[in-house]
């Protein structure tokens, strides 16, 4: 499939509805504890296990991030997105299936590997054609896609919630959900894949620097740079914080507040997690757009250091202020976000625009990592501590206490990035030239 090429006259601005389309859409990821409930109810799940499809999605994420990366790029977005399609929904009907059938592990597969391949494909498809469509705003760009993805979440979850109030929270209703979550998702979809286009030159807007301006730095290159594997720590840390919240969010609050006089009920509890989508949609575009500002190492510095201070005060002092929890986790979501939304660009000002998409794709192993790692570390301390007797806050103590070791430890990998060194960069056609001069005249 050829990438499709913007006609004369075709405006930029419309690109990204053709990347939220899609975005929307795979950001149904972060509703996935609202399946968590009914599903253990419904099969005798235990946390750990009813987070598997979740975290199997998030390891598919970054892996075919990273393997297709370099296909996405060759192929581009229309064909990314179109692989996305195919793969985000079948996964929701093999999950249908497994559901109607209580096979779990067809749940696992389905929306797990074969839906994981689809979000990652997904997730970098808009975002290289974005950064070409945008070279003066590279922030905003990829934050309006990337806030796509995190605002899905709150469209699908109370979506979610009312379709398993309507269905049922048995098995036959948790498959009539999926179905449905399967074939709306294509739709909708498809209209990224019509509307997707790529620009005709290197220098689509007057005025603005051209596509390929400043150093340039290969995918092979990019993973044999230190600033590269900083960069993957900063996203690993930065991910791992936020997403342990967002994956046990609903059963977290609940938790939470259930040895208090102020419990919270399922149906709050889904709209803390349409909150918290709110505030990762948020961050995605308003601190990356504010990256192009103050620059990506700042930036960083902040969705790491206040980040940790954030995980602080939610264990020394949440459990007594319903209000101070909501805002810590709001805030540290929107800083995973946002950190999320402005990687490509921090990618981009270090090792160019020629091949962002293959090194967005590969640095995102850092999400499959983080995706293991968060729910694990949430939902294993948990689980262990509600078979010590533990309840109520006491249940999460220790994981903030880890989160805020692994923040400090990302804040020190970004203090540790400096520019990419010039051996690494790809010659420019003029230094070509010159190289072949010089050539001919040592060979005279």
């Amino acid at each position: 499939m050829s990438p499709p090429v913007a006609p004369p006259g075709w405006s930029r601005w419309l690109v990204p509805p053709a990347a939220l389309s899609v975005h929307l859409s795979i950001g149904q990821a972060y509703a996935w504890s609202v399946f968590k409930p009914p599903l253990e109810s419904a099969l005798g799940l235990s946390g750990t296990q009813s987070a598997l499809p979740f975290q199997l999605g998030i390891v598919m994420l970054g892996l075919s991030a990273a393997f297709g990366g370099t296909l996405v790029e060759r192929n581009g977005p229309r064909w990314a997105m179109t692989v996305a399609l195919c793969c985000f929904s079948s996964g929701f009907l093999l999950s249908a299936l497994g559901a109607a059938t209580e096979q779990y592990w067809l749940i696992v597969l389905g929306y797990g590997f074969v839906g994981g391949i689809g979000l990652g494909i997904g997730y970098i498809s808009p975002v290289s054609t974005l950064i070409k469509w945008f070279p003066d705003r590279p922030g905003m760009a990829t934050g309006i896609a990337i806030m796509g993805f995190g605002g899905g979440a709150l469209i699908a979850s109370p979506w979610s919630a009312q379709m398993l109030e309507s269905f049922g929270s048995d098995t036959s209703g948790i498959a009539l959900a999926f179905l449905v979550h399967g074939l709306s998702y294509a739709v909708f979809m498809l209209l990224g894949v019509l509307l997707v286009r790529v620009p005709r030159t290197e220098k689509p807007v007057s005025g603005a620097p051209s596509v390929p301006a400043g150093p340039q730095v290969s995918a092979n290159q990019a993973v044999r740079t230190p600033q590269f594997w900083c960069l993957w720590v900063v996203l690993c840390m930065n991910v791992t914080a936020g997403i342990g919240i967002l994956e046990k969010a609903a059963p977290m609050i609940m938790d939470f507040f259930a040895d208090t006089s102020t419990t919270v009920s399922a149906t709050a509890a889904a709209g803390f997690v349409a909150l918290l989508s709110a505030a990762n949609m948020a961050g995605r575009i308003g601190w990356s757009s504010t990256s192009d500002l103050i620059g990506r190492k700042n930036i960083y510095r902040l969705y790491l250091g206040v980040g940790a201070l954030m995980y602080a005060s939610i264990a020394l002092f949440g459990d007594s202020s319903k209000p101070l929890f909501i805002l810590c986790a709001l805030v540290i979501l929107s800083f995973y976000g946002g950190g999320f939304a402005t990687i490509p660009a921090y990618l981009k000002d270090l090792f160019g625009t020629y091949q962002v998409g293959a090194i967005h794709g590969r640095l995102l192993t850092a999400w499959s990592l983080a995706g293991v790692l968060g729910p694990l570390i949430v939902n294993w301390i948990a689980d262990r501590q509600e078979e010590a007797g533990k309840s109520g806050a006491s249940l999460y103590g220790l994981s903030f206490v880890i989160m805020i070791g692994l923040l400090v430890v990302g804040f020190i990998a970004n203090e540790l990035v400096r520019p990419v060194h010039p051996r690494h960069h790809i010659p420019s056609p003029r230094e070509e030239h010159v190289d072949v001069q010089r050539q001919q005249s040592e060979s005279a």
